[in-house]
């Protein structure tokens, strides 16, 4: 039997004047070679247990386990110095949140030359400089000696996400634990970084993989834990639990998985009832100076309709140009060629204070709803604040109706109007954002990435959600997202994007079931959708 390179008893971690343990409990052990899984819905505990093996946990937590050997190490009485021993060189780490854990002063080859200087002092320049690129070439970084001249604002999330990844293999280590590793990636750069991860085990690199994309551990994982409320309910191979899941817990989250049918294809969709055009992009042009004075294309030749009570879904690989169309769909930026129209009136151009009082028709749902919530304020003052600049004239009684009637509306409790963004759990938070955003009551939702941080339990919730609002309101969507399960669930027309332009655009059946261009098809395979 190949010895476990993590053994892991009890584990239990506690908050002071928490009602309960936030990990209670938690066995596990990983073989070298060996990928285990961890799923449960956000605030189930994995990252916790996944920060106790690198001596993370947040102050003031306690941390007690009968067992915590970690490569070799008996790491119960480590102190701070013990830990910074092993971390880097015998367990690597790649968090979630990419902006966060890259240095923003820094280029991305300091970042990941860090990690080699560590595990080998001295090194030559010339060898930190081969084993730099190195590690950006094994995570699937493309042009990997541009890319460790950029910093992370130069790049995409999908891009800053393998920046990330690259600098946890520099170290070599003999445990990877990835936490939402592949986070915003494209189904084609997901399935490159799962065959890396694939590589690597099969080395005899012993793997923690957290993920709530149930599809990725299925490929991936030897064995998966479940966890909820911090335990683990089941545990079981990857064959067994996706067969025959024994816990009703499992049973849900399996059931929310995303499905590969095409809205156009079963009638969700509006196509036969052509409404008017609420939204209209023009030969969308935007390019950029990189900080070597070098013109780089974002945006080439962009166009597209959008029809009252549709979606239109925006699909492509990472750094295609996605989310800057978002941020001119918004006007927070404005093309260097083309427009965008609303209601058939210029939207892209002209004075701010010309758009200031036509701003409530389109509004933007953003990926991370921690970052767009001001964390000082309760949920009643952020949604009270939106409803204030729909309603000006309005008196208190007023608007805190109007505050109810959206809580409402995003199925959440009046009980969480005293709460702030960081007490609620990842879903809560985006159903916040989503009711601030209809406070204007808008005509168009852009969604960038609406869903891709929650875990499948609460990413179906919100999806449902947004389908529900649609109906009601009427509301066009555009939904912008890497994953082809949820597009494929959402959008009436696809829009398939690479390197800045729009390759293949099409209603959803057609371009799921019959896709014109074999990046669409790549697309399409790399996610095992058809």
């Amino acid at each position: 039997m190949t010895p476990s390179y993590v053994s892991l008893t009890n584990l239990r971690v506690r908050f002071p004047g928490a009602q309960r343990e936030a990990v209670a409990g938690v066995s596990l052990q990983i073989a070298a070679g060996e990928c285990l899984a961890l799923v449960g819905e956000s605030g189930s505990g994995k990252t916790l247990t996944a920060l106790a093996l690198l001596g993370l946990v947040p102050a003031p937590a306690t941390v007690f386990a009968d067992q915590l050997v970690v490569a070799g190490h008996d790491a119960q009485g480590f102190s701070d110095k013990d830990w910074r021993g092993i971390r880097g060189s015998s367990v690597g780490l790649v968090s979630q949140d990419a902006l966060v854990a890259l240095d923003p002063l820094r280029r991305i080859g300091r970042e990941v030359a860090e990690v080699v200087e560590l595990e080998r002092p001295r090194p030559s320049r010339h060898d930190v400089s081969v084993r730099v690129r190195e590690a950006l070439a094994r995570a699937a970084m493309p042009q990997p000696e541009t890319r460790e001249r950029q910093y992370p604002h130069e790049l995409s999330g999908g891009l800053r996400q393998r920046a990330l990844i690259a600098s946890a293999l520099a170290g070599q280590p003999g445990l990877l634990i990835a936490d939402e590793p592949t986070t915003a990636l494209d189904s084609i750069t997901q399935a490159q970084i799962l065959r890396l991860l694939e590589e690597l085990k099969r080395s005899g690199l012993a793997l923690l993989l957290i993920s709530h994309d149930l599809r990725l551990v299925e490929q991936l994982a030897n064995r998966i834990a479940v966890m909820r409320r911090g335990e683990i309910v089941e545990t079981s191979t990857s064959a067994e639990l996706f067969a025959a899941p024994s816990h009703p817990y499992t049973q849900m989250l399996l059931a929310a998985v995303p499905r590969a049918t095409a809205r156009g294809a079963t009638g969700g969709g509006t196509a036969a009832a052509r409404g008017p055009v609420v939204l209209r992009a023009a030969g969308l042009v935007r390019w950029y100076r990189s900080q070597d004075g070098v013109r780089v294309t974002a945006l080439q030749d962009v166009s597209f309709a959008l029809e009252e009570g549709t979606t239109l879904g925006v699909v492509g690989e990472s750094g295609s140009g996605k989310s800057t169309l978002a941020k001119l769909l918004m006007a927070m930026e404005s093309p260097d060629e083309g427009s965008v129209e609303l209601h058939g009136k210029m939207w892209s151009h002209g004075p701010e204070r010309g758009r200031r009082g036509r701003r409530g028709d389109i509004q933007l749902i953003e990926q991370n709803p921690f970052d767009a919530l001001n964390p000082r304020w309760s949920v009643d003052k952020i949604l009270t604040e939106a409803v204030a600049l729909d309603t000006p004239r309005h008196g208190g009684p007023e608007r805190a109706r109007r505050v109810g009637e959206l809580m409402n509306q995003v199925d959440l409790s009046p009980e969480l109007l005293n709460r702030r963004p960081h007490q609620l759990s990842g879903g809560q938070r985006q159903r916040v954002a989503i009711a601030r955003a209809l406070a204007r009551r808008p005509s168009v939702l852009v969604c960038d990435e609406p869903v891709s941080a929650l875990d499948a339990s609460v990413q179906a919730q919100i999806l449902s959600l947004l389908r529900d609002l649609q109906q009601s309101l009427g509301v066009a969507i555009v939904l912008i997202s890497h994953d082809l399960g949820v597009i494929a669930q959402m959008s009436d027309e696809i829009c398939v994007m690479r390197e800045g332009r729009v390759i293949e655009q099409g209603r959803s059946s057609d371009v799921l079931h019959n896709p014109g261009e074999p990046f669409t098809r790549a697309l399409i395979d790399a996610a095992h959708l058809l």
